[in-house]
């Protein structure tokens, strides 16, 4: 059934952001027979980077979560410029991985990530769960606090 996520995102309020171009010398996904790799999404807000700190130091989990979401729509912006527009062929979310700008003594790398895992399930159910890491690091490209990367099974 066509559009069938398109109308999820619209049910819950959701409008996708452009896909943005990469920063360097990389693709924004690779597809590989029926698995596409969507390359890391930093958070960006109108065509900015946001959430420009260190959790731990410049924000708490629960605004780390609101970045990893942020990421999260971008990997479906980008899954959805891979897929000619039609994320209806997205099968199945197989992994994310997050990694996380932080002290060195944050340990909620789990619930940081989740911003980005519970979109994943709220827009494709079942089959949004995912294996998943979440990763902290000491700095991420343009100094944001989140960077998310996907791998989804498409037909």
């Amino acid at each position: 059934m066509s559009g069938t996520v398109d109308a999820k995102l619209a049910e819950l309020g959701i409008e996708l952001p452009p896909a943005s171009t990469p920063g360097g010398n990389y693709v924004p996904y690779v597809r590989s027979g029926n698995l596409l790799f969507i390359s890391g999404q930093i958070p960006m807000i109108d065509g900015k980077p946001a959430f420009i700190g260190r959790l731990g130091e410049d924000f708490d989990a629960e605004t780390g979560a609101e970045a990893a979401l942020t990421c999260a729509l971008a990997i479906l912006s980008q899954a959805k410029a891979a897929l000619d527009g039609d994320l209806d062929r997205v099968k199945r979310v197989v992994k994310l991985t997050g990694f996380v700008a932080a002290t060195h003594d944050f340990k909620d790398q789990p619930t940081v990530v989740n911003g980005a895992s519970d979109l994943m399930v709220a827009i494709f159910g079942d089959a949004g769960a995912h294996a998943r890491a979440a990763v902290g690091m000491s700095s991420l490209p343009a100094g944001v606090a989140v960077e998310v990367e996907a791998i989804l099974e498409v037909d």
